[in-house]
């Protein structure tokens, strides 16, 4: 179930809620329905989708298209979509990659979510949704919709209510960033932009306790392991603590400052998705909202261990998954020497 919030928005924490949020609002849907998605795949969920369009609510779906390398992740539940009669399109090519997760229903409540509706971030992911019935924000994002649906020029400014890539995303997460006077606990799977390093920085110069999750360097793509882990690295030196999720994957993109505001959303803090991909959040100072993720994040610490990013442990890290210290010029010792020749 939605976690009420006395205001015009809800919290929902994944996998304690699993899809029953989603499939309540979309089994809700009276006229329309908008959903646009980097991965859609779970199959609960798209046969809940189909449900709506069969008794008259007019759906539209808008799927991330094939990657450049060839890859799609939508290929098949794309072609389920346009069995069952539901508009489907490709997201707009003017983007990389169109990795926004939201929904929109009956024009009224819109949904803000890290998670992709694929099973594993339903059941095995740390991720977050907000939904808000605040006019302003959902009609930005029925406008954004409407406009990549159309392949048109989405323009909603700086002063936006919502947090937009390639709008204003970098600029208002490094404002929030800088804003935070005591403390910011930030979950994010990359730590790779230059400005938002550099703003974490000077946070905890400044004296900001700063408690940062993130995924361990193996999971990084071997192309982006250097940004990755000298963002990491960087912080790591001035003293920010940076911890791996035990138990459950994160995923979940959520900044939380004061205990007072925070962010959720699906933009990670990198280059490519400030400046070259579709990416939607929100920021809330709900105090319920506020309270529950404080609540979520210190018991995620509790459950997490300290990333160990010295030359040895970045090494046995990334070899013990497939490789990818030389990209850091990181060498073998003796030890790991004689360890890599007894594996062979």
């Amino acid at each position: 179930m939605l976690f009420r919030s006395m205001s015009d928005r809800s919290l929902i924490v994944l996998p304690d809620e699993s899809a029953k949020p989603f499939l309540a609002a979309i089994n809700g849907a009276k006229q329309s329905l908008q959903i646009k998605m980097f991965v859609f795949s779970d199959p609960g969920l798209l046969q809940a989708v189909a449900d709506p369009h069969k008794r008259g609510v007019k759906v539209r779906v808008m799927l991330n298209a094939a990657r450049r390398d060839g890859e799609d992740d939508n290929k098949e539940s794309r072609k389920a979509l346009e069995h069952a009669g539901i508009e489907v399109k490709d997201s707009n090519p003017d983007f990389g990659i169109t990795h926004e997760k939201s929904m929109v229903v009956d024009e009224a409540i819109a949904f803000v979510k890290s998670l992709n509706w694929a099973t594993k971030n339903l059941t095995e992911t740390r991720d977050y949704a907000i939904s808000t019935t605040h006019p302003h924000g959902v009609k930005e994002v029925i406008a954004c919709f409407d406009a990549d649906w159309h392949r048109q020029k989405f323009t909603p400014g700086l002063s936006a209510h919502m947090i937009w890539c390639p709008v204003n995303g970098r600029e208002r997460i490094a404002r929030f960033i800088d804003e935070a006077k005591h403390t910011l606990f930030v979950q994010n799977e990359r730590y790779q932009d230059s400005v938002i390093i550099e703003r974490l920085v000077r946070a905890a110069t400044r004296g900001v306790k700063i408690h940062v999750m993130a995924r361990p360097p193996h999971a990084l793509k071997k192309e982006k392991i250097i940004e990755g882990v000298g963002g990491m690295r960087i912080m790591d030196d001035v003293g920010i603590k940076i911890h791996k999720l035990k138990h459950l994957k994160l995923h979940g993109k959520m900044l939380l400052a004061d205990g007072l505001r925070a962010i959720v959303g699906s933009i990670n803090l990198a280059p490519g998705s400030f400046d070259d991909r579709r990416e939607l959040a929100i920021e809330v100072h709900d105090d319920d909202i506020v309270e529950r993720l404080h609540k979520v994040a210190k018991h995620d610490w509790t459950n997490s261990h300290a990333l160990d990013l010295t030359d040895e442990g970045l090494f046995t890290d990334l070899e013990e998954h497939g490789g990818g210290a030389e990209k850091l010029v990181l060498r073998m010792d003796d030890k790991h020497e004689k360890k890599h020749h007894k594996k062979k």
